[in-house]
């Protein structure tokens, strides 16, 4: 069995930010692998389904982004997995919009939610899609841009790009990031 975590704030008014791509991501993974609905759990919502091979138990932290650690630890106590077994969908400044990169362990870089979720699980060594949404500019337009909702413009390539995701998501679930990335960044040469 396998948690996926996205990473976002729960308050509908942020329901379009940038932060919470990785909402956005497991919203369109669940809906296109008929996942059951979502119900509350473990300070978050939780939905269920195969993807791929795979059982995959999709959450999403209602704790906000800097408690995200909270919910996870509990999911992860309850169903019995381990860290190896997590992903966690976040949105990453450091990818242009629309691109995407898969990785095990590595530090926080600065996201309040990675953060919460290494202090809490005691290790940084789970999986993470990084999501690309750009970065500002400068260090200091980060928070606001992090915050602030994706423009009309990103409509072009954020929708295709959580299709993307969601159509190869059963190579992630059985175990074959390479391909997964490879097959994501195929879709999205289409759409450019």
């Amino acid at each position: 069995m396998l948690l996926w975590v996205g990473l976002g704030n729960p308050e509908p008014a942020m329901a379009r930010q940038r932060h919470n791509i990785g909402f956005m991501a497991l919203d369109v993974i669940a809906h296109r692998h008929g996942f059951t609905p979502w119900r509350p759990r473990f300070k978050g919502l939780l939905a269920e389904g195969r993807v791929g091979g795979q059982k995959v138990l999709a959450l999403k932290p209602m704790t906000y982004m800097n408690l995200s650690g909270q919910s996870v630890q509990q999911a992860l106590s309850f169903f019995k997995i381990e860290p190896a077994d997590l992903t966690v969908f976040h949105d990453e400044l450091d990818l242009i919009p629309g691109k995407l990169r898969v990785k095990r362990g590595g530090g926080a870089a600065g996201h309040n939610g990675l953060r919460s979720i290494d202090q809490l699980i005691g290790t940084p060594e789970y999986g993470r899609v990084r999501l690309g949404i750009g970065h500002p500019g400068h260090k200091d337009r980060v928070h606001g841009y992090v915050l602030g909702d994706f423009a009309k413009a990103d409509q072009s390539w954020l929708l295709p790009f959580l299709d993307a995701v969601a159509d190869s998501a059963g190579l992630l679930a059985d175990g074959e990031p390479e391909k997964f990335m490879t097959s994501v960044s195929e879709d999205m040469r289409k759409v450019q």
